[in-house]
């Protein structure tokens, strides 16, 4: 009998990723819309590669799809690796990938060292975490558990596209126990929840860490549109006290919003304000016009869900404030939520003792961005998350993450699942 060849994790992540890139890249960086061509195509490539490596694929009802060894029936708990197939438009090549084919290489290892688990370990491919294109992050895990909002899939794609039920529809997805509420994953089935994940800030390359353990994930609180709503007029024949300019007021809004999360910072608590989207309506808006209205989006992003509310009701109370000192309203769609989730102590332990059983300097900190591990982790699946260096941010092309760190996490990621089992 011909031996299998020696897996060379090196060769195969580079050729994964730079499949990914020249498949789903889109001249400026990466756009692998969920639900859409982009993210169909990214599963399809981890697909056949898993199924190259000797592993069993199927897809869930809701279209993610789960990878186990072919001696796994997949009948008894297990520990589950997982990350997203999806990106934002024009976003780099290593955010949930990344995860994605840590888990396919750790069960590809498994798989040649010929150990028999006794607990087994699968890799779950997920839809929809990002929420760039819908508004609403971790799709593909939270309808598994029962958690996506029905009028969540009457949200456009990027306000203007098809509707994120019709998206689904289109992948083959029933609706019917999304709109009910099902729970379609078992939790009890889970012995873990385990992601690798670029970082997305600048921490790691600043101190110099390879890898790092996530101690919790911030949650977050946001509205995909907010409309200031003013009156309009001729930009040279109405004088200040008689404006109602939307835009002015939005401008103040922020200013006031900015100081007190200036002041919070300064008391010690968690929070990132943010509004990423501002736009006066291109089908009216001029150079002499005081505009009539300005859409914008509005987030915020803590640990603590305290912290959370609290910041969100003094938005409200300054829109009030705003609204009657300009002479202009402000309308709301749904707001959203994404509860912080706190990762397992005893998960962060060992993925510790492994970070240093590997060689590696150890580091324990927050993720400032949202995952699927948090949503797995509030419905009671122990979780934890292993950070991989990454250069120039997260959520636009420059992501440069090295292979070579990238392998130090799989080292402890494989570690983890293998040790004593």
């Amino acid at each position: 009998m011909t031996a299998a060849p020696v897996l060379d994790s090196e060769a195969l992540a580079t050729q994964l990723f730079d499949r990914l890139a020249a498949v789903t890249g889109d001249g400026v960086g990466i756009t692998r819309e969920c639900y859409g061509e982009g993210e169909d195509a990214a599963l399809a490539i981890f697909r056949e590669a898993a199924e190259d490596l000797g592993l069993v694929v199927e897809a869930d009802s809701v279209a993610n799809l789960i990878v186990r060894l072919p001696e796994d029936d997949g009948t008894v708990p297990a520990h589950y690796i997982g990350s997203h197939a999806d990106s934002v438009p024009q976003g780099g090549n290593f955010d949930g990938a990344a995860g994605i084919i840590a888990g396919l290489l750790c069960l590809a290892r498994i798989r040649q060292s010929g150990r028999t688990l006794t607990q087994p370990v699968r890799v779950i491919m997920l839809r929809g975490e990002e929420s760039a294109f819908y508004g609403r992050a971790n799709i593909g895990s939270r309808v598994l558990f029962g958690l996506l909002d029905p009028s969540d899939l009457e949200a456009r794609s990027r306000g203007k596209g098809r509707t994120l039920g019709e998206a689904m529809e289109a992948t083959g997805i029933d609706l019917g126990p999304i709109r009910e509420g099902e729970v379609l994953f078992d939790a009890k089935g889970a012995l873990s929840y385990l992601e690798l994940h670029i970082e997305q800030g600048p921490v790691m390359v600043a101190r110099d860490l390879p890898t790092s353990v996530v101690s919790g994930i911030r949650g977050n609180i946001r509205h995909r549109k907010v409309v200031c709503r003013g009156e309009a007029g001729h930009s040279g024949a109405i004088p200040r006290w008689l404006r109602k300019d939307p835009v002015f007021a939005f401008a103040e809004l922020i200013g006031r919003l900015d100081e007190h999360w200036r002041t919070l910072l300064e008391r010690g608590l968690d929070l990132v304000v943010t509004s990423g989207v501002v736009s006066t309506d291109a089908a009216d808006h001029a150079i002499s016009r005081i505009p009539g209205e300005i859409g914008f989006s509005f987030e915020i992003r803590s640990q603590s869900r305290d912290t959370l509310e609290a910041f969100y009701e003094l938005f409200r109370s300054e829109c009030r404030a705003v609204a009657a000192q300009r002479g202009v309203r402000f309308e709301f769609d749904e707001r959203v939520v994404a509860e912080p989730a706190r990762m397992d102590d005893g998960i962060i332990a060992r993925l510790s003792e492994m970070t240093e059983r590997c060689g590696l300097p150890l580091e324990v900190l927050p993720s400032g961005a949202g995952h699927d591990a948090a949503v797995f982790a509030n419905a009671g699946v122990p979780s934890g998350m292993i950070f991989v260096r990454n250069r120039n941010g997260s959520h636009n092309p420059d992501e440069a993450m090295e292979i070579a760190d990238f392998l130090k996490g799989v080292d402890v990621l494989h570690g983890l699942v293998t040790a004593g089992n």
